[in-house]
């Protein structure tokens, strides 16, 4: 059977969401395809958004999305691709190396990449003339447990899944708690602060214009860039911005937003950005610290970060040791164009990735949305 491949437009929305329903992954709405069709570094380079395989009767029978990333080093820009959500159904089975061809072919970027790998398709990067990156971290994801009653929840339901499946396909939500939409009141050390202003004169602005200074590849993560990934409608629950300020300078921030894998996973506080200045080497500790101290009172049962670098890895210092090595499978690929910058300068996070839109929100009432 011949399986055609063509960029999606507006109307495969539905199909899409499809095939995302047959594998058990998040679905997007509507306006939430549109956003992140919207993607400003998207439009710039006229990338397609993603790619859709079909059969000869032009059935959807697998999908790929193609996310654009800006980057900055120095005053250069560069663009960067990332795959996600890659799905190919059993119709299709085989043409995943259509959609990955496609992809790690289109022109204008300095890489093509994924740091989201699951260990089934792990395997089907390489082929592809991507590599497991960064060294030495790249199977790597930390975790440190703050409520470890839902943990052990999770890993019963885990177990009820695995061993009579029957009595979790309800899809009924489980381990869900009252501390997810409360007011909370942060407790927060001296020194961090919540980020609230985005605008384009803001301290935050400063920040940025500091870090590109300093001559890393860094991912854009200019006020206006943060404005529009904050402003993704498929959101539940605001993302929570951390700064660490010297005074009236901010030296570096984190971005952490909730997520519920599954019905029966319970939420989690996922670590979305992390990043500061090279001169501030408290300040990666001191925002992990802060996380920790208010993940379960925002209703998470770990804070997880999936995306580690090596530079990463060596400024939590102690905070590594005391946290639960996952992953153990290569989950961040890439395929540098001959033209690439430099892997050595470049020190990803999620943010990087597909993380902050892939990530499957907690359900919550339709008041509650977005909720500070």
């Amino acid at each position: 059977m011949s399986i055609s491949i063509r960029p999606i437009d507006a109307n495969d929305h539905g199909a899409i969401n499809a095939l995302h329903r047959f594998v058990g992954w998040p679905e997007r709405s509507q306006a939430g395809w549109t956003w992140l069709e919207n993607n400003p570094a998207r439009l710039e380079t006229r990338a397609a958004a993603g790619w859709l395989l079909e059969t000869p009767e032009g059935e959807p029978a697998g999908f790929t999305g193609n996310f654009v990333q800006r980057f900055h080093q120095g005053d250069a820009i560069h663009y960067a691709a990332t795959g996600f959500s890659i799905i190919v159904t059993p119709r299709a089975r085989g043409s995943s190396r259509k959609l990955l061809n496609t992809f790690t072919a289109q022109p204008g970027m300095f890489a093509h990449y994924t740091f989201n790998a699951n260990p089934t398709s792990a395997p089907l990067y390489k082929r592809h003339g991507m590599v497991a990156w960064p060294q030495g971290t790249n199977d790597l994801k930390l975790s440190w447990r703050v409520d470890t009653l839902a943990c052990a929840e999770g890993r019963v339901w885990r177990e009820i899944d695995r061993r009579a499946p029957r009595l979790t396909q309800a899809r009924h939500e489980r381990l869900l708690n009252s501390r997810l939409h409360e007011p909370h009141r942060l407790e927060l050390p001296a020194g961090v602060a919540v980020l609230t202003d985005l605008s384009d004169r803001s301290r935050f602005a400063d920040f940025w214009q500091a870090l590109k200074g300093e001559g890393r590849l860094v991912a854009d993560r200019s006020p206006a860039i943060l404005r529009w990934r904050l402003a993704d409608p498929d959101l539940t629950l605001r993302p929570l911005l951390l700064t660490f300020n010297r005074g009236k300078a901010i030296g570096g921030y984190a971005m952490a937003m909730m997520s519920k894998g599954n019905p029966i996973e319970p939420p989690m506080l996922e670590i979305i950005d992390l990043v500061a200045l090279e001169g501030e080497q408290d300040a990666i500790p001191t925002l992990i610290r802060a996380l920790l101290a208010n993940a379960r009172s925002l209703g998470a049962a770990k804070l997880r970060i999936q995306t580690i670098s090596p530079d990463l890895l060596r400024r939590l210092g102690p905070l590594a040791d005391s946290a639960h090595h996952e992953g153990g499978w290569g989950h961040c690929h890439v395929k540098f164009a001959a033209c690439a910058p430099g892997a050595a300068i470049w020190s990803p996070t999620p943010f990087d990735g597909d993380y902050g839109f892939c990530l499957r929100p907690v359900p919550v009432a339709a008041g509650m949305r977005k909720a500070a």
